[in-house]
């Protein structure tokens, strides 16, 4: 009887990673589909077993190549190699002899940057990362930030701040602090992941800069880890990290039918934009509106109530209510409501997340009002909201999803 071969591939990635993450989930997705013989191989800090790594009697690996320590010891290799990373403006900088997955510097930043254009925007900043060898993907984007800013007409404002540690938290959000006041009103910042976004957006809490009102922030990425731990819900361009995955192991697979590939360059486009409460600017002319839909934005899931945010004004409830519906064409009620059912759905958006779970951290008393809230403002249970937005996703990736049980 004859038996499959199994393939040995080595994924070189750190899992931590939301961007490696999801190409690790794109390539497993190709590779099940087709129903390929493989065996992974995968290290929790695959760095430390760089050295022999040329040595190793698999059949192939994909690897991230933005470190160079990485594609150093990998061009030593004698298997098949695949290469992920970021894009280059300059094709002398990608790894010669090597199939080559990027997703589109370019790109992402032009979308973040025509969002904030279109929500009305007409001053632009970048929050970008100390350079370093490992982070030439970040140097691309502020390029590209730069090459657009000057396109315009317009003078490029990038910060890259410090490296943060315990040692050195309480000075890196100052000089954010201090970058942040140094600027003129209202303006749009890209920031060139969500981790950078996030400390952003605590830097603008801290200082008490409104946002989106005075700063609207958008980052790169999409994790949900970073939605969860941000107060203020962020917004974030989607990279189409399934698809370079997906990419990946097709590249791979021709390799290891003995199909030449040299210097073949994918480069990828962003999915498109998370779009929540951080970058959503609207012109908001009265002080005690925008002081109060910053309050808002902050501790809606909290379980606030209208007189803790005419408390928070300084202003009546009556006199906030009336300066609410004269600029938003609302009441405040509305506006917590609204807040909440968005965080509601960026949780169900989330397959690991339990209804019950998604109820409490969104500021709704029990799934059975949760569930009253949701038929009433979106006409479906939030099961079903969740069923159809992960199976919508299932179908832009072309990979089954799986639906947890919850009640609800």
């Amino acid at each position: 009887m004859k038996t499959t071969k199994v393939h040995r591939i080595a994924l070189l990635f750190n899992a931590n990673n939301i961007f490696d993450y999801e190409v690790i989930e794109g390539i497993a997705a190709y590779l099940g589909r087709t129903r390929a013989a493989v065996d992974f191989f995968l290290e929790e800090d695959f760095r430390l077993r760089l050295s022999g790594i040329e040595q190793w009697q698999g059949d192939g690996i994909i690897a991230n190549f933005d470190d160079p320590a990485v594609a150093e010891a990998l061009s030593r290799c004698s298997v098949p190699v695949v290469a992920v990373g970021g894009s280059y403006a300059d094709p002398a900088n990608y790894p010669a002899g090597v199939p080559y997955v990027a997703t589109d510097n370019f790109k992402l930043v032009e979308l973040a940057r025509q969002h904030l254009i279109d929500v009305g925007l007409q001053r632009f900043a970048m929050f970008s990362v100390p350079a370093t060898a490992e982070n030439r993907w970040a140097q691309e984007r502020e390029n590209a930030f730069r090459n657009l800013m000057q396109g315009d007409q317009l003078e490029p404002e990038i910060f890259r701040g410090c490296e943060t540690s315990v040692h050195s938290w309480d000075e890196a959000v100052q000089r954010q602090i201090d970058w942040l006041r140094s600027l003129p009103k209202p303006l749009g910042i890209v920031a060139v992941t969500d981790a950078r976004a996030r400390q952003l957006l605590q830097a603008c809490i801290i200082a008490g800069i409104d946002v989106p009102a005075q700063v609207a922030i958008i980052g790169i990425d999409n994790d949900p880890l970073v939605r969860r731990l941000s107060r203020i819900p962020l917004s974030s361009v989607i990279q189409g990290t399934q698809e370079m995955g997906r990419a990946a192991a097709h590249l791979l697979v021709q390799l290891l039918r003995g199909v030449p590939l040299p210097d073949t360059r994918t480069v990828m486009p962003p999915a498109g934009i998370n779009v929540l409460a951080s970058s959503q600017y609207e012109l908001v002319k009265h002080p005690h509106v925008m002081r109060a839909r910053h309050f808002i934005r902050q501790y809606a899931c909290q379980g606030i109530k209208t007189e803790q945010v005419a408390d928070h004004v300084g202003v009546s409830r009556s006199w906030l209510e009336a300066y609410f519906r004269q600029e938003l064409g609302c009441s405040v009620h509305d506006m917590i409501l609204s807040a909440k059912l968005n965080a509601a759905k960026a949780g169900l958006e989330s397959s690991d997340c339990s209804i019950e779970d998604v109820a409490l951290f969104s500021g709704f008393t029990s799934i059975e009002y949760l569930h009253v809230v949701f038929k009433r403002e979106l006409g479906c249970t939030p099961r079903a909201y969740r069923q159809r937005v992960l199976s919508e996703r299932g179908k832009m990736a072309g990979v089954q999803v799986k639906i947890p049980s919850a009640t609800a």
